[in-house]
Order: C-alpha cells, then structure tokens, then sequence
C-alpha cells in the first residue's frame, strides 16, 4: 500500500510506515495536480498538514482512497464528514504538538512583555548610536509571574497552556463552551506534581479579568475577539493567537494597538493567510511568525509514528 504524504512527514514517522509495510511518497504535488497523482500511483492514505486542502472534488475523484490524516489538530482543510460518508477514514494527531504551540503562545508573551520582537528589529538599527535611546524605550518591561492568563479554549493546547502558566507563577481563568471544568496536572522534573482544576467561565468574564489572552479554538464562522470584545478588555492587555486566523478582527487589533488598548500582540496565524496584510506585518507592536506552533523535531517525530501507528491499526 502505498501513502502519500503530500505535507511532509518525520522521518521517524516513515521508518514506521515502512516497517509496516507501506511505501510513503513525499513529493510535493501541486493541489491541482493531488487527485490525479493519487490515481496514477493508486495512493492508498494520503497525508496532510494545514498546506493540502482535501476537499470534495479529491474524494470524489479518487474512489481508491481509503485514508486521509492530517498531521496535527484541526481538520478544517479536509471536508471530514463528507470524506465518512464516502467511507474513507479521518484521522489526525489532536495530542501530538500540545506543547510545541504552548511554548510558543509563552514565547510571544515573553517577547511581548520585553519587546524582544521590536528591540531585535531595532538593535541591528540602532544600536550603536542610540543605545541608550533604545535602552530607555525598551525600559518598561513587564512580568509575567503572578498577572492573570485568560485562556480561550481549555482543550488539550489550551491545557497545556495553562500548566506552563501555572508553573510560572500565573493566575488561568478559561472560557470554554464545551469543557466545563479540567483538572490540570503540573509535573516536575523529579516525579512530584500538583493538580489544580479550572472552571469555564464566561467568555465576557475572561476577556475582562485577564492580563493577557490566548486563544485555542477550530477556525470560526466569525470573530471571537472583534471591536466590541477589545472594548470590554483591561488597557494595556497582550493577545497571542496561535490557534487558526480568522478569529481576531486584525484591522480592530491595530487599531488597539495604535491607541495603546493593547499593548502587545503574538500572533502564529492571520486571516489573509499564506499573505498577511502589510498593516500586522509592519505593525510594531506585534510579534509574528509563519504559523510553526507545530514546528518543532519533537512534535513532528511524534505526530508522524502517531500517524503511523493509526494507518497501520486501520489497515493492516
């Protein structure tokens, strides 16, 4: 049998794969060019990530596909009910990179609190003519130990938030339609933990009392955080999105930005992507990168033998 992994996958993942038995193909098709590929190479399983969109008009043409995965959480770039009812098998890696996009949420609030993101744009600059110019307007850091971290989602990244949070020193409220309450286990290096449990409260509520927010939700039909939700927010609040795009209003968070409402953003993802608008790529205030919360070794060893482990469950 034969997988194509059309996003890439681990090598780890491979070696798996190949240990089962299958043959794993990881060229780069053209999205255009997918359904044809799968046909002209009888594909088997075919393996996506958030680049390859796996939508009706593929399984409708590829009546021999008997699996599509997508290597990480959300599984918005597959049509999944339409594939279920054609009789092909979902599947996708919902634990796998938890901490990886928990780091990095913790990497734009560290960044945000100690404009890392704009002192590292300016050093190279300015640095040896006005040093002390860039020393007196980066001054007015922030910490982050004992300010309260309001959670948007308290799913597995969500929790997984909250236990690095919990671990520095933070207050964690969380929102969250679906979970109304989670116990949170904080484990150290030497085997002891602590538990704690947090209890959804309302959206309104969090967006209130929260220091910083962090959002860990599917794509949306609208905005969660828009003009009306950034009004009832504390002055001076970070937001740090790493979820999906499309959540946040981005022309109502620059204008929070340039009024001061928000102090900092972080964000992973954006509405217009793969091509974020030049107003969030230029803005100062926000610190950025190109939607790699998944992109670390370990994560991407771990989602591709997960991705293994299940392809082989299913098929052999």
């Amino acid at each position: 049998m034969k997988v194509l992994a059309n996003d890439g996958i681990s090598k780890s993942g491979i070696l798996a794969l190949e240990k089962g038995g299958f043959e794993v193909i990881t060229t780069k098709v053209a999205q255009e060019q997918v359904a044809n590929f799968v046909n002209d190479n009888n594909i088997d399983v075919v393996l996506v990530r958030s680049a390859t969109k796996v939508r009706q008009d593929i399984i409708d043409a590829c009546p021999g596909l008997k699996i599509i995965g997508r290597g990480g959480v959300g599984m918005d770039n597959i049509d999944v009910d339409y594939a279920k009812s054609k009789g092909i098998h979902v599947i996708n890696t919902p634990a796998s990179s938890s901490e990886s996009v928990a780091e990095l949420v913790f990497a734009h609030l560290f960044s945000g609190v100690r404009f890392l993101h704009d002192s590292n744009r300016n050093m190279p600059l300015e640095g040896d003519t006005n040093f002390d110019g860039l020393k007196k307007a980066y001054a007015n850091g922030i910490e982050l130990r004992g300010k309260t971290l309001g959670i948007v989602g308290i799913g597995r990244i969500g929790q997984a938030t909250a236990k690095m949070a919990l671990g520095l020193g933070m207050k964690v409220i969380a929102a969250d339609s679906f979970i109304p309450k989670v116990a949170i286990k904080v484990e150290f290096f030497d085997g002891q933990s602590i538990t704690t449990t947090i209890v959804s409260q309302s959206l309104e509520s969090v967006f209130k009392e929260a220091d910083f927010i962090t959002l860990h939700v599917p794509a949306q039909d609208g905005y969660i955080i828009s003009e009306k939700e950034l009004a009832i927010m504390k002055d001076g609040v970070g937001i740090v999105n790493c979820a999906r795009g499309g959540v946040i209003d981005e022309v109502a968070l620059v204008k929070a930005l340039d009024s001061g409402k928000v102090l900092f953003a972080g964000l992973d993802v954006f509405e217009s992507e793969p091509t974020p608008e030049m107003a969030i790529l230029m803005n100062h205030k926000i610190s950025l990168t190109p939607h790699i919360g998944a992109a670390t070794g370990e994560a991407q060893d771990r989602i591709g033998t997960e991705l293994a482990s299940q392809i082989i469950s299913l098929l052999k």
